[in-house]
């Protein structure tokens, strides 16, 4: 039997303007089918997080009627939250911005700006209105899965956020009376560690988790480093979050941008020095296959938007050509 649902902490809604799509939104943001703090299904999500130290259960439920025509009619983004982060000033607004909420494509679907895109992309943005780039406000969040996903493959990075996330984050707050042991939430959904928890994690489950010295080491110093990476959250991209975040060891172009990509919804930044996308681009806007050089050159005529470009591209379908054997997955339990 499911748990009857408890009184929301807050609630409200918002009505994007045009198509809108949620998985397509916050995919960028969930580590994988079983990342322990977002599941999205559909037109409904689940997150558990921190909103100014409080902790926060959200549900998103995206609505849009189908008229007499067959068209859509325009949606609407419901939310719930639970627990005493969602009480907070500023929840409201924080809801909406992480649904992407605050991403303009005005200038990037302007006729002339349009007219400059490579057929693949214009195609994928007819077909993919709805997306959005989302800006959770939380970099210490996007930092931690980013720097888990530091040179290893995908199987390895999931691996250890689901490990580490499961194993120390927090249970989140329930939106359920349980009956029968039963709960709306689903299955093994976690708050994200916080720094403090992060600390107190002992060398052998970093092994457990096939994590190596040098990723640990990173998040250990991020860790100490917490308040001020809390600051950069309330930074406007102008003021170059990304090189106050470079300035600590371990974290480089690449670990910057994916961060920004979630935490600030960044529009341009590439993530240069990942293992797969200097090809992908390549191939998709030429045919051949570049390094990141070329690839900053591809997307130059784009500035301000090349995030948005990469998005699309990948939202296309195209897939780069497999070629050589695939990276093995490290057990560094072994190590």
């Amino acid at each position: 039997m499911t748990g009857s649902l408890r009184a929301p902490a807050a609630e409200g809604e918002w009505r994007p303007q045009g198509p809108y799509s949620l998985p397509q939104t916050l995919g960028v943001v969930q580590r994988g089918t079983h990342d322990p703090t977002i599941r999205v299904a559909g037109p409904a999500a689940w997150l558990c997080f921190r909103h100014d130290g409080g902790p926060v259960t959200l549900r998103l439920d995206l609505a849009g009627a189908r008229g007499s025509t067959g068209e859509r009619a325009p949606a609407v983004l419901r939310w719930r939250a639970w627990g005493e982060g969602a009480q907070h000033a500023g929840f409201a607004d924080a809801v909406v911005r992480l649904a992407g909420g605050d991403d303009d494509w005005a200038e990037f679907d302007a006729a002339d700006f349009a007219a400059s895109l490579p057929p693949r992309v214009r195609r994928a943005r007819r077909e993919h209105l709805g997306l959005r780039l989302p800006a959770t406000g939380r970099v210490f969040d996007a930092l931690m899965p980013a720097v888990l996903e530091q040179k290893v493959t995908t199987i390895e990075a999931l691996f250890a956020w689901r490990y580490i996330a499961g194993r120390f984050g927090d249970a989140p707050p329930s939106p359920a009376v349980a009956h029968g042991g039963d709960s709306v939430l689903p299955e093994g959904m976690r708050l994200p560690p916080t720094p403090h928890q992060l600390r107190r994690i002992p060398s052998w489950d970093w092994h457990a988790a096939r994590v190596d010295s040098a990723r640990s080491r990173t998040l250990l110093r991020a860790a100490e480093s917490a308040s001020g990476l809390a600051r950069l959250a309330g930074q406007k991209l102008e003021a170059r979050p990304g090189v106050a975040l470079q300035s600590l060891p371990g974290i480089g172009p690449w670990t910057a941008a994916e961060v920004l990509q979630r935490s600030h919804g960044d529009p341009d930044s590439v993530s240069v020095g990942d293992y797969h996308l200097a090809g992908f681009v390549g191939e998709a806007l030429t045919g051949e296959r570049t390094d990141d050089a070329g690839m900053l050159d591809l997307l130059r005529p784009w500035h301000g938007h090349r995030q948005r470009v990469v998005r699309l591209l990948a939202a296309s379908g195209f897939r780069k050509q497999a070629r050589g054997p695939r990276l093995a997955p490290r057990d560094y339990r072994r190590i």
